[in-house]
Formats: structure tokens, C-alpha cells, sequence
């Protein structure tokens, strides 16, 4: 079977959900027992999102092979339990970047580069790329933005031509679109769907289906006008109201017969019917929680919950798995003093310290570190939160007052956190710092090996700076473990606290391998220790 191609695109506005429903019509896929896997082509020039504020694009998710993109490859591996790549992220910027060095290299013999051919070139080469690798049946791409957009042209341009190019059972092209609910007249409207699927066709892009999100069920009169006055079949105008849980709208699309119209349309004909019996088992537990525990996440992004996506998900999954509604409290690091701490936090059953750049609200999150290791209650690092950690035990136990992290104080006379050795030399900022996934090795006993069950772990990092291996012995003595080690640098990867019912901070990001079917072991452990912490607290 020659690989199938699937274009989804969005109109009207943006946050329609066109990942959500990716990931989604991707995972009733492979269900049916197809490979399945899916691309994001963003129109920002930047090469990447890892040097954008988390306010400006939401969380900078960071792949196996160390690929900074965007968030909602975060979706698609939640959803489908498969690891994404370099790949499957391609910006305008790597796409030009790629072109103009091609052309400085003489590659073009001398011709004008232009945006046809030579961008749309490169751009359908990235978009056959993973289907020409042999792993895949089927390949989705998610086009970025709004039709219409300036910035989206030419990749709406590669789809049409791809269109025309491939074999029509081998290609499809999904609108998503919204009909919005108007009060005032108490209708829905289609006229926004209309001209968004009409500017779509203006650019030579025909869609095959069109998905409507929608406040309201769409009637079949509805739909056969929308079918009618969009130039689709009768049948491919498909609902997506607004669920409960993103992870609830594969089996909304499931139940609009989605699935089947694309096998249809692809003709692929050796497919099972859908397997989702531990998919529906894990939103029954989901839906149906037999405990509560509040969590406080403290950061300096929280004011966006797609800063911290991953982590808020990584809660669903754990959660889930333990029967129990997380309830997560946002609280910005920089509300909190030494004063307030106790207020703020007082409540709580478990306190998790997220990662970040920069000083803002860094001395929030050491007080909030405080409160947590004086008063028994579970703390859970990430990143900057393991490095807060380590800064706040240095000053609080082992009476280094100013001691520090070489990022926000390099005259620090205790430099417990420090540049990396290999970052020193390093003057651009992006897609140099130590990213993807390494190897740790847990020492025997400790809570981090009790956790995973398995003395050598994988897991994806995203940082600069460590700790400083010159503190190791008295942190030790002090009662500060370091119980993972990454063996060829030596890195500490994490700490604990053996004495506290549960302390623990990583210097990796564990929420980006959490998914439905395989929540997180620390995220579970977690909320684990959060529930015990209630029921005594209670």
C-alpha cells in the first residue's frame, strides 16, 4: 500500500483545535491497526519555538532526537503513544533557511530562487518525507494558522500541487472550521464556514471533508447546506462539539463515522474495526474519580496553561491511573514571599516547582521549596524546580546565604547551580542547549529506583545549567541524595531527600513521555504521595 496523505487545515479563526483533531482522527487510525503519524508545518519564521516566550507560543515541546517544537507535537504523542522527531516540526524558517543555503551552495545553477517553485519544492519534500521513509501507512500534516493568512500561502500552494500530483486515493484534505451559535437570533451560522471554504478552494485547494466546531448539534439540514454550498459529499460535513476532555473527541469523531469516510476515501482496504476498549477505560476512571487531591503548580508562565501543557496533562494521566481528580492550582512564582507562603500554600496536598528561564519569580519558587521541605508536604522539581531545590537547601541547611545559580548571580561565592562545561563556548541561543533524550542510571534504594523500578532510565532534557558536582559531598552529608547520575558525564540528574515523605527534583523534563495509556512513574508517584498527604492531613 503506497502511503496515505492527509492535509488538515483551519479557518475562520485560530484555536479551532486542528492538533486535538489531528491527534484524534490519528488515533482511530491506529486503532484500526494502521502506522500512523503526523507533521506540524508552522508559518513563523523562526527556525523553532525554543526562543519564544512560553506567553508568546505556548509551550516549547522538546522531541527524543532533541527537536524544540511546536506544543502540539505534545498532542500527538499523547494520543498516539509514538514518539515524533526533527520531522514532524517544519517552520517557514527551516524551509527557507534550507533554500538559501542550497542557493548560496550553487545548488539552483544560477536561476532566480523564488517562492514557486523552489519554497513549495522544499515544502512538499518535507511533507513526503516521513511517507517515503517506509515506517508509515498514513501521514497527517497539520497546516498552522488560518486560510488566508499571508504567511500560509505557500504551504495551502504545496498541498494543491501535491493534490494534483499524487494519485487520488492517496491524498485527502480536512477543513476544520467553526459555525458559530448566535444568541441574539438563536441560530447557528454557516456563512463563516462558507467563506472560509471558498477562499480554501480560491487558492486550488478543494477540501474533501469539512469539520465544523460547534457550541450545538448540527442538524442534517444544516450540514446538507453547509455540503451543499462548500461543494462536499452529503455525509463529509462532520460535527466536533465542544467535549468534556480533549481526550473525549476521538470517540465524538469515531461516532461521526470519521474514520471510516477517510479509510473510504483512501481506499485502504485491510483494516480492523477500531480497538479502543483501554482508551474508554482510561476516561471512564477520568470521568469517574473515587478521590480529590489540590496541587499547587508554581511557575512564572502560569498565567497561559499552554506554557505548562505538558504538565497539566501528565496530572490527567496520573490521576486517572489512580482514580483520583487533580485539582491544580496556578499560582505565579512571583506572588510568593517569605511571608505569604504559608497562606498560599497551606492548603495544599503537594507542591510541584515547573521549569523556566531567567530571575522573575525565582525567589517565589525557593520559598515555596521552603514551605514544602519544612513542613512535610510532597514537592515535585522540574528542571529550574530541581535547581531551586538544590539552591534552597544550600542556603537553609547548609547556611550558604547567598548561594545561587550562576544564571541569575554569576559573583555568587556558592555557585551550587552552574553553566554547563560544554555551554561556556556556546553564543547562539537557539537549538544549542542540552536537548532530547539521555541516559540516567539510579542509585540502588533510592525513591527515584523505587519509582521507575529499573536502575537505568531515558529521559529528555532541556537546559543550560547543572549541578555544581563540587557540592555533591556536603549536600550528601546534609541529607540532600543526588540518585541519578548520567553516565558519561557524570551529570546529576536527581535529588531527594530521604528524610521527607516525598522530595524529589529532576533535572529532565518527565511530562513530555506522559500519555493516557502510560501516565508518567513520577507523576504517579506523585499524586500518590498527595493523597497520602490528604488522608493524614484530613
Amino acid at each position: 500500500m503506497n502511503p496515505k496523505y492527509i492535509f488538515i487545515t483551519g479557518g475562520v479563526v485560530s484555536s479551532l483545535g486542528k492538533g486535538i483533531v489531528a491527534a484524534s482522527l490519528a488515533k482511530l487510525l491506529q486503532s484500526r491497526g494502521l502506522r500512523v503519524t503526523i507533521q506540524k508545518f508552522d508559518p513563523y519564521i523562526n527556525i523553532d519555538p525554543g526562543t519564544l516566550n512560553p506567553y508568546e507560543h505556548g509551550e516549547c515541546y522538546v522531541t527524543e532526537d532533541g527537536a524544540e517544537t511546536d506544543l502540539d507535537l505534545g498532542h500527538y504523542e499523547r494520543f498516539l503513544g509514538v514518539p515524533t522527531s526533527k520531522a514532524n516540526n517544519v517552520t517557514t524558517g527551516k524551509i527557507y533557511n534550507t533554500v538559501i543555503t542550497k542557493e548560496r551552495e550553487g545548488a539552483y545553477l544560477g536561476k532566480t530562487v523564488q517562492i514557486v517553485p523552489h519554497i513549495t519544492d522544499e515544502i512538499k519534500r518535507r511533507m513526503l518525507l516521513l511517507g517515503n521513509s517506509g515506517q508509515y501507512d498514513v501521514i497527517l500534516t497539520e497546516i498552522g494558522g488560518t486560510v488566508g493568512d499571508m504567511e500560509s500561502q505557500p504551504f495551502i500552494e504545496a498541498v494543491r500541487q501535491l493534490q494534483w500530483e499524487l494519485a487520488e486515493e492517496d491524498c485527502m484534505s480536512i477543513h476544520l472550521t467553526l459555525v458559530p451559535y448566535l444568541s441574539a437570533a438563536a441560530e447557528l451560522k454557516t456563512k463563516p464556514t462558507q467563506h472560509s471554504v471558498q477562499m480554501l478552494q480560491q487558492s486550488g485547494v478543494q477540501p474533501d471533508v469539512i469539520i465544523c466546531r460547534t457550541e450545538h448539534p448540527l442538524s442534517p439540514e444544516l450540514k446538507r447546506k453547509v455540503a451543499q454550498f462548500c461543494n462536499v459529499k452529503p455525509g463529509h460535513v462532520i460535527q466536533s462539539m465542544d467535549a468534556w476532555s480533549i481526550y473525549q473527541v476521538p470517540l465524538n469523531l469515531h461516532e461521526e463515522h470519521l474514520d471510516e469516510l477517510v479509510v473510504r476515501k483512501l481506499c485502504i482496504d485491510n483494516f480492523n474495526q477500531p480497538d479502543l476498549k483501554q482508551w474508554r477505560g482510561f476516561l471512564d476512571r477520568l470521568a469517574n474519580p473515587k478521590r480529590e487531591v489540590d496541587i499547587a503548580l508554581v511557575g512564572k508562565y502560569v498565567s497561559l496553561q499552554d506554557a505548562y501543557k505538558s504538565i497539566l496533562e501528565a496530572f490527567v494521566h496520573a490521576g486517572a491511573a489512580d482514580s483520583c481528580h487533580v485539582r491544580v492550582h496556578s499560582i505565579l512564582s512571583e506572588d510568593i514571599t517569605e511571608e505569604n507562603a504559608s497562606s498560599l500554600l497551606s492548603g495544599m496536598d503537594g507542591i510541584l516547582v515547573a521549569p523556566g528561564f531567567g530571575e522573575r519569580g525565582l525567589e517565589g519558587k525557593v520559598h515555596a521549596i521552603h514551605y514544602a521541605r519544612e513542613n512535610g508536604v510532597p514537592f515535585f522539581g522540574i528542571c529550574l524546580g530541581m535547581q531551586m531545590c538544590v539552591v534552597e537547601f544550600a542556603r537553609n541547611v547548609l547556611g550558604y546565604a547567598d548561594a545561587a545559580s550562576t544564571e541569575t548571580n554569576p559573583r555568587t561565592s556558592h555557585p551550587v547551580i552552574d553553566l554547563m562545561e560544554d555551554q561556556k563556548s556556546t553564543t547562539i541561543k537557539g537549538g544549542t542547549m542540552r536537548l532530547g533524550a539521555y541516559e540516567c542510571e539510579l542509585l540502588p534504594g533510592s525513591l527515584a529506583h523505587k519509582i521507575y523500578g529499573s536502575k537505568v532510565i531515558h529521559e529528555r532534557h532541556r537546559h543550560r545549567y547543572e549541578f555544581n558536582a563540587d557540592y555533591a559531598g556536603e549536600f550528601k552529608a546534609a541529607g540532600l541524595v543526588a540518585s541519578g547520575h548520567n553516565p558519561q558525564t557524570g551529570l546529576t540528574e536527581i535529588v531527594e531527600l530521604p528524610a521527607h515523605p516525598f522530595f524529589i527534583g529532576v533535572q529532565f523534563h518527565p511530562e513530555y513521555r506522559s500519555t493516557p495509556e502510560n501516565p508518567h512513574p513520577l507523576f504517579k508517584a506523585f499524586v500518590e504521595a498527595a493523597s497520602k498527604c490528604r488522608a493524614e492531613r484530613v
